[in-house]
């Protein structure tokens, strides 16, 4: 059997058997017509004659072609699922695609915003007034102190809240509900915006659950979350572009840094492993080796 015919073959069983969604069978598609272009006089070459090194010869010109280390892990997986199904089919004798090993993904540290950074992005809202100053006051306030995810902040309701609004229960990752905690500064910044949520609900005539709503009363989305810090953040505001994920890095780095136990800023994130968790020491090292090294006389050698 010929490559191409054998490629034909799985990517109709991937689409008929397997029922794979239009987007991973163009993954497959894609993947596949490129290790089948890799050889020359691509259309004749025999199925029997590939093995192991030619797999990894098209690995090896994925990374030459400065592919990232996810696009070479897809073709690898592709490449994979292709000679399993070439072997449980009895099309060839045995998968010669079982020792062929992913790349390492370069670990990359969460983007954090420096003390300074992050309280000219909390005063933008009163200092450029770009769309509703109170409510964005109120939603910097809260991300920053408690270190919730945009989407848990967005799915927030007012019977959520505390009485004295200094904390809330939200739903995190797999439906688990944790509380998490609101600064005094998040908490006066919630007492204005309560006064002018509940006349924005009057107006609107609407039944509003959640916390925090846009003009119409509606619930504000997680998306409508994001286009608030894009606005505060881009060049209409601090020209430091970040999402609202960047308030939750940055307090999990604060507290870290201020020696909160990891445990206790694991359960304040809501991580199920640790191991989410321990990512932002490396960020307090990092911090601490800068530090050294711009600080120090002898400095400016160390390394992580």
């Amino acid at each position: 059997m010929f490559l191409g015919e054998a490629i034909e073959a799985f990517l109709q069983y991937a689409d008929g058997i397997k029922n794979l969604s239009p987007h991973s069978l163009k993954a497959y598609r894609n993947d596949l017509s490129f290790f089948l272009s890799s050889f020359p006089e691509k259309e004749k070459k025999i199925l029997f004659e590939i093995d192991l090194v030619d797999l990894r010869s098209c690995v090896g010109l994925l990374s030459k072609q400065k592919k990232t280390a996810t696009t070479i892990n897809r073709f690898i997986c592709t490449i994979r699922s292709f000679f399993l199904y070439l072997y449980r089919m009895n099309i060839l004798p045995n998968n010669i695609a079982l020792d062929l090993k992913t790349v390492k993904i370069p670990k990359k540290l969460p983007r954090y915003m420096s003390d300074s950074e992050v309280d000219a992005l909390r005063r933008q809202p009163e200092k450029k007034e770009l769309l509703w100053t109170e409510r964005d006051r109120a939603i910097f306030e809260c991300l920053y102190s408690s270190g919730a995810r945009v989407s848990e902040l967005s799915n927030l309701n007012l019977r959520d809240l505390a009485a004295n609004l200094s904390s809330a229960i939200v739903t995190g990752k797999g439906s688990k509900d944790r509380k998490v905690f609101f600064s005094q500064d998040a908490v006066d910044a919630l007492k204005v915006y309560l006064v002018q949520r509940a006349e924005i609900i009057q107006k609107n005539e609407v039944k509003g659950e959640a916390l925090f709503i846009n003009q119409r009363g509606g619930r504000l989305t997680a998306r409508g979350i994001f286009y608030v810090v894009n606005r505060y953040s881009s060049v209409e505001g601090t020209n430091k572009p970040v999402s609202p994920h960047a308030f939750r890095h940055t307090f999990a780095t604060t507290m870290l840094k201020n020696g909160a136990n990891i445990r206790v800023v694991q359960e304040l994130l809501g991580h199920e492993n640790i191991s989410t968790t321990q990512k932002y020491t490396h960020i307090t090292k990092e911090q601490l080796i800068q530090t050294y090294n711009a600080s120090h006389p002898h400095g400016g050698k160390n390394e992580l």
